[in-house]
C-alpha cells in the first residue's frame, strides 16, 4: 500500500468489545483491540493515502442463527453490512479513523466524548481521594461535554492544566486543538468571552510594584511601595494585571470555531489605557472579547479586548494580541483596523537612556502578580519550550519601561499616564540589565527597550501616550468640587452651632483633613473650636464687614465654603468652628482619608482605628484625637 501510495483497511469490531457483553471477556477485549489497532493504521498510513476505519456490525451469522428468530436474521443480513465497507474503500472517500455501528440498514458513527471534567489538585498539596469525591458530580456531568478527536487533544489538553495548577486558577475543563478553518474563526470573531471580577488590595499593588522593579533606594518609588505614603497609588501598568485573566483563565479554550494548540500561544503586543488612575485598592468588572482573528502565514493573532469598570465607569482599556505559532496558512485576513498599531521609534539618538537591572528571582517575584506559568519559573518547563533557563515576564520587562517613561517625563506622576503600546521581539533572563532607550515627541513618548549585555531589543516599537499638565490640573479641581464629603463638614458645622460647647470640653483639638480623589488631595478643611469668629480668625468670607452678624457670617460662611486647599475643625475652646482652608495656628493631628473611604467611616460602614492601621486614614501629630473622630462624626456627621 505505502509503494502505491494507496490503502484502504476495514477492521470488523463488534459491539460486545465497544460496550462490554456478560461471558464475554477475552472476545469483548480482541475486538476493541482490533480498534485501537486500527487507530493507529490511520495515524501512521494518513501520509500515504491509506486509510483505515473500524465497523461492528449486527447482523445474522452462524454464532446467532440458533438464538435468533428467522425473520430478525432475515432483517440483519449481511447485504445490509456491506454497502458501507464498499463506501469506506472507494477511493473518493476520505472517511479515516472512523467507528461505525452498522445493521438492518442502519449505520451511524460514533466517537469518544468527555467531561468537562475538574481539576482536584491544588497547588503545593498533595491530591486526595477526598477531593475525588468532592468534585465526582462535576467529573461525571456530560454537559457541556467535549469529543477530543486525538491523543495530542486528549494530553495536550490535560498538560494545559500543569499551569493552571500552578496559579490556582480554579478550571473545570481542558483545551483541545483541531485544525484551523476561516468559517469557524469568522464565528469566534466577536465572541464575549465570561466576564470576571478582580479584586485588589494595596498589598497587590505592591507586589506589582517591587516585581516590575520599583525599589525603595529611589525615595520617588515610595509611593509606589508604602500604604501609608500620602500619594500613595497604583502604577499605571497595573491594568495588565486586573485584565490578564480573560488570556489566563483557559477560556479562549471555550469559544466555538477557535480549535487551535494554545500550548504555542506566544504573547506578540499588548495596548493599555487608562481613563482615570487606578484607585489603590477595589474590585473591577472586566468584560472581554474577541475583536479580531488574523492570518499571518506562519501562525495567527487572536486581538482580545478586555474593558475594565468601577460599577459602570470605565477605568481602564486592554488589547493582548496574542500569537499562536503554526496554526496560520487558513487564508485570512493579514490586518485589521481594530489593532491598536505599534509605531517605530524616531530616526534619531535618544532623548534619554535609563537602566535597571533585574535580579535572579525578578521572575519568581512578577509571577506572584498572577501569571503562574511554569516557564518563568521551572528549569525543566524551560528547557521543554526550548529556552536555556526560565525566562523573565514580557510584562514584567513591559512594567520595568513603563516605570522608566514615567520616572523621566511625567515624574512619577501618575495622574499623567494616557495609554502604553509594545511589541514583545525577544525574551529576558532574570540578572540582566534592561536599558530604556526614549524619545519625546510632544506629548507622546517613544521607546524601545535592550539588553545591555547583549545588545538585544527586547521590546520594539513602543510609545507611551501622556496627559497634558494642564489637562490634569482642570481634572483634579473638576473632581474637587464633586466630593461627597464637602456636605458632610456643613452639616458638622450647623450642628456644632447648638452643641459646639459640648464637643469642645469632650475633644478639645483642632484638627485638619486633607480629603484625597484619586490620590491627589482634592480638598482641605479645618475644624476648630476656638470661640474664634470669622472676624477675628481673619480668613476668608463671601460677606463684606457689617452687612451681618458675626453668628450670620459664620453660618453662612460654613454653608457656602470656597474652594480651598483645606479643612479644619477646631474643638479647643469657646463653641468651636469649622472652616475651609489651612489651619491658622498648628492643627493637633493632620488626617489624610479619601472621599470614598470618609463617607464610609461617617456612615458607620468604616471604624477610624482599623482605617487607620489599614492605612486607609493617615494621621500626623497627636494620634490619640484620632479615637475621638467616633464621636465627632457618628453624632455630628450623620446627613
Amino acid at each position: 500500500m505505502k509503494k502505491q501510495n494507496y490503502g484502504r483497511i476495514i477492521m470488523t469490531s463488534s459491539a460486545s468489545g465497544i460496550y462490554g457483553n456478560f461471558g464475554q471477556a477475552n472476545y469483548s477485549a480482541a475486538k476493541l483491540g482490533l480498534l485501537g489497532l486500527a487507530n493507529t493504521l490511520a495515524i501512521e498510513g494518513r501520509k500515504n493515502n491509506i486509510h483505515c476505519n473500524t465497523i461492528a456490525p449486527t447482523a445474522g451469522s452462524r454464532m446467532t442463527k440458533t438464538v435468533l428468530p428467522e425473520d430478525v436474521l432475515k432483517a440483519l443480513k449481511p447485504d445490509y453490512v456491506a454497502p458501507l465497507v464498499l463506501w469506506l474503500c472507494h477511493e473518493s472517500c476520505e472517511e479515516n479513523g472512523g467507528l461505525f455501528e452498522v445493521g438492518a440498514g442502519w449505520i451511524g458513527k460514533l466517537r469518544w466524548e468527555r467531561t468537562r471534567g475538574a481539576i482536584v489538585r491544588q497547588q503545593n498539596q498533595p491530591m486526595t481521594p477526598e477531593a475525588v469525591k468532592a468534585k465526582w458530580v462535576q467529573i461525571c456531568d456530560f454537559d457541556n461535554s467535549n469529543t477530543p478527536q486525538s491523543i495530542q487533544e486528549s494530553t495536550g489538553g490535560i498538560l494545559g492544566v500543569l499551569s493552571k495548577v500552578d496559579s490556582g486558577v480554579s478550571t473545570n475543563h481542558t483545551s483541545h486543538a483541531a485544525p484551523p478553518t476561516t468559517s469557524g474563526f469568522a464565528s469566534a470573531i466577536g465572541y464575549q468571552l465570561s466576564s470576571f471580577s478582580c479584586a485588589y488590595t494595596e498589598l497587590e499593588a505592591i507586589m506589582y510594584a517591587l516585581g516590575v522593579g520599583a525599589s525603595a533606594k529611589d525615595p520617588k518609588d515610595l509611593k509606589f511601595l508604602y500604604e501609608r505614603s500620602s500619594d500613595f497609588s497604583c502604577l499605571p501598568t497595573f491594568g495588565v494585571i486586573i485584565a490578564q485573566k480573560s488570556v489566563m483563565g483557559g477560556g479562549l479554550a471555550e469559544v466555538p470555531g477557535l480549535s487551535i494548540n494554545f500550548a504555542k500561544l506566544l504573547h506578540g503586543e499588548q495596548y493599555l489605557e487608562l481613563y482615570k488612575p487606578l484607585p489603590r485598592s477595589g474590585k473591577l468588572r472586566c468584560e472581554s472579547h474577541i475583536a479580531d482573528i488574523l492570518d499571518k502565514g506562519s501562525g495567527l493573532v487572536i486581538l482580545i479586548d478586555v474593558y475594565s469598570y468601577s460599577e459602570k465607569e470605565l477605568i481602564c482599556y486592554n488589547q493582548f494580541s496574542v500569537f499562536i505559532v503554526g496554526s496560520g496558512g487558513f487564508g485570512g485576513k493579514r490586518t485589521s483596523d481594530k489593532v491598536k498599531m505599534a509605531l517605530a521609534t524616531p530616526n534619531r539618538p535618544p532623548d534619554a537612556v535609563l537602566t535597571d537591572s533585574t535580579s535572579l528571582n525578578q521572575a519568581a517575584l512578577y509571577r506572584l502578580s498572577g501569571d503562574w506559568n511554569p516557564l518563568h519559573i521551572d528549569p525543566d518547563f524551560a528547557s521543554l519550550a526550548g529556552f536555556d533557563k526560565p525566562i523573565l515576564h514580557g510584562l514584567c520587562t513591559f512594567g520595568f519601561s513603563a516605570r522608566h517613561v514615567l520616572k523621566q517625563f511625567a515624574d512619577n506622576d501618575v495622574s499623567r499616564f494616557k495609554a502604553i503600546k509594545v511589541r514583545f521581539a525577544k525574551p529576558v533572563y532574570p540578572g540582566q540589565t534592561v536599558q530604556t532607550e526614549m524619545w519625546k515627541e510632544g506629548n507622546r513618548i517613544h521607546f524601545q527597550t535592550k539588553i545591555r549585555e547583549t545588545g538585544d531589543i527586547v521590546i520594539s516599537n513602543a510609545y507611551i501616550d501622556l496627559v497634558p499638565t494642564s489637562d490634569v490640573s482642570a481634572k483634579t479641581l473638576s473632581e474637587g468640587g464633586e466630593l461627597q464629603s464637602t456636605f458632610v463638614f456643613e452639616e458638622i458645622g450647623r450642628r456644632l452651632k447648638d452643641v459646639g460647647h459640648e464637643v469642645v470640653k469632650t475633644v478639645n483639638g483642632a484638627f485638619e483633613w486633607h480629603i484625597t480623589k484619586n490620590g491627589k488631595v482634592a480638598a482641605k478643611w479645618i475644624r476648630t473650636i476656638c470661640g474664634m469668629t470669622l472676624r477675628t480668625c481673619g480668613l476668608p468670607c463671601d460677606i463684606t464687614e457689617g452687612s451681618r452678624s458675626e453668628e450670620e457670617k459664620t453660618s453662612v460662611a460654613i454653608r457656602r465654603p470656597r474652594l480651598a486647599p483645606t479643612h479644619a475643625i477646631d474643638l479647643k475652646s469657646g463653641s468651636g468652628q469649622m472652616y475651609q482652608g489651612p489651619a491658622k495656628g498648628s492643627a493637633d493631628i493632620t488626617i489624610v482619608i479619601s472621599d470614598e473611604d470618609f463617607m464610609q467611616v461617617v456612615l458607620g460602614k468604616l471604624d477610624p482605628q482599623k482605617a487607620f492601621f489599614s492605612g486607609q486614614l493617615k494621621a500626623k501629630g497627636n494620634i490619640m484625637l484620632a479615637q475621638k473622630l467616633q464621636l465627632i462624626l457618628k453624632d455630628y456627621a450623620k446627613l
